[in-house]
C-alpha cells in the first residue's frame, strides 16, 4: 500500500526531499531515496511498504535490548524491507538491503495494518510494540500511525534505531514513543562513513537530544567488532561520551558474529566484552551490560542490574531468562536507591 509521506518537502522540477533521515535525499520523479522504500510518484513522496510487515515476531523486551524498560515483558516486533544504512555486518540484510523491487508485483511482506497490530496485542495481552529488524525511520508513517493507535489502547512503543533520524522525525514521533535503543556502531567517523553510510556526529547529537530533551527512555548498544571498533582508545572515548550525556544511560556492549559482508573477522571474545564493561564503569556509567555471549565464566554478573550505591543485585539475567530480586520495582531493597528506568 502507498502512503503519502509525512516527512517531505517539494523541490524544483517535481523533485521532492525526504526529511525523515539525515541523508536528506532529493528524490527525482520515479526514483527512490537511499532506503528504497520512500519513492517519488509524480512529484509527491510516498512510503511504498505501508502495512507490509517483512518480519513479525513476539520477543522478550530484553532482546531489543532494553534492560530498564518493563523487564520480562513480551513485545510485538515488526519490520519492513529497506534501510537507510548499509552496515557490512547487518544480521537482517535479507530484508534491510532489499531495495530494488516493484511494490505492485514483488512480495515485500505480509499485510498487517496498524489496526491489526494493535488488535493482536490486545487479544494476546502484549503490552509493547517494537519497530525493529530494519531502521524504523524509513517506514516512519507506518510506525507513526501504529504507535498513535497503540497509545490510544494503552500499549507502549519502542524504536530499535541506528540513530540517524532527523530531529524533525524524532520530535514528530516523540508523543507516541516510549523507549528507544540506539546503535552506537563505532566512535570513529571514518568507520561510520565507510561501513554504514552514516555519520557519527548525527548519532551523537540524537543520543544527547533523546536523553536530555525528550521523555523517551533511552538505552544504547555497541556491537564490538574485532579490529574495527574494539581498541581501548575507541571504547574509552565512547564510554566517556555516553557518561557525559548521562551516567544513568544504560550501555549494552555486545558480541559480533561473522555475517553478511563481514565474514572475514572472528567472533568477539568474552575478554573484549569484559574489557569494555570495565571501561564503561570506569568512565562513570552506572549501568553497563554485556550481551550475545552467555554462560561464560568471565562475564558472570555483567548482564545483571546492580545497585550503584550498595552493589546489591537487583535483576539477574541468564540469556533472556530474567529474575527480578526487588519487592518494589525500581527501588533497591537494601539501601532505597532509586534505579532509573520504566519499571511498571
Amino acid at each position: 500500500m502507498l502512503k503519502q509521506a509525512m516527512l517531505a518537502r517539494p523541490l524544483k522540477k517535481r523533485y521532492v526531499q525526504c526529511t525523515a533521515c539525515e541523508h536528506w535525499c532529493a528524490v527525482a520523479p520515479g526514483e527512490a531515496g537511499r532506503c528504497g522504500v520512500r519513492r517519488n510518484y509524480d512529484g509527491s513522496l510516498y512510503l511504498v511498504v505501508y502495512g507490509k510487515a517483512a518480519a513479525v515476531n513476539v520477543d522478550p523486551v530484553e532482546k531489543k535490548p532494553l534492560n530498564h524498560f518493563l523487564p520480562k515483558s513480551p513485545v510485538f516486533s515488526i519490520g519492513t524491507v529497506g534501510c537507510n544504512l548499509h552496515c557490512y555486518w547487518c544480521q537482517n540484510w535479507e530484508i534491510s538491503q532489499f531495495r530494488d523491487f516493484d511494490p505492485e508485483q514483488d512480495y515485500i511482506g505480509q499485510d498487517l495494518m496498524p489496526e491489526e497490530i494493535v488488535e493482536q496485542c490486545k487479544q494476546r495481552h502484549i503490552p509493547l510494540v517494537a519497530f525493529t529488524y530494519n531502521e524504523p525511520t524509513v517506514f516512519f508513517e507506518y510506525a507513526y500511525d501504529t504507535a498513535k493507535l497503540a497509545h490510544e489502547a494503552g500499549i507502549r512503543t519502542i524504536f530499535v534505531s541506528s540513530g540517524f533520524e532527523t530531529l524533525e522525525a524524532l520530535n514528530t514521533i516523540q508523543p507516541y514513543l516510549d523507549a528507544i535503543n540506539v546503535d552506537l556502531k563505532a566512535f570513529r567517523d571514518e568507520t561510520y562513513r565507510h561501513y554504514t553510510g552514516a555519520r557519527l556526529e548525527v548519532v551523537k547529537r540524537n543520543i544527547r537530544h533523546l536523553v536530555q530533551e525528550t521523555g523517551i527512555w533511552v538505552e544504547v548498544t555497541t556491537l564490538l567488532i574485532p579490529n574495527l571498533n574494539d581498541s581501548d582508545a575507541e571504547i574509552r572515548e565512547a564510554a566517556e561520551f555516553l557518561a557525559s550525556v548521562s551516567p544513568d544511560l544504560p550501555w549494552h556492549v555486545t558480541a559480533f558474529m561473522p555475517h553478511y559482508k563481514m565474514k572475514d573477522r572472528p567472533p568477539t571474545p568474552a575478554e573484549t566484552l569484559l574489557r569494555a564493561w570495565r571501561m564503561g564503569k570506569e568512565a562513570g556509567l552506572r549501568y553497563v551490560y554485556t550481551g550475545n555471549i552467555w554462560g561464560h565464566s568471565l562475564l558472570e554478573g555483567t548482564s545483571d542490574t546492580v545497585c550503584p550505591k550498595c552493589n546489591t543485585r537487583l535483576i539477574r539475567r541468564a540469556g533472556y531468562h530474567v529474575e527480578t530480586l526487588w519487592e518494589t520495582p525500581g527501588v533497591c531493597p537494601n539501601c532505597g536507591e532509586k534505579i532509573p528506568g520504566v519499571w511498571q
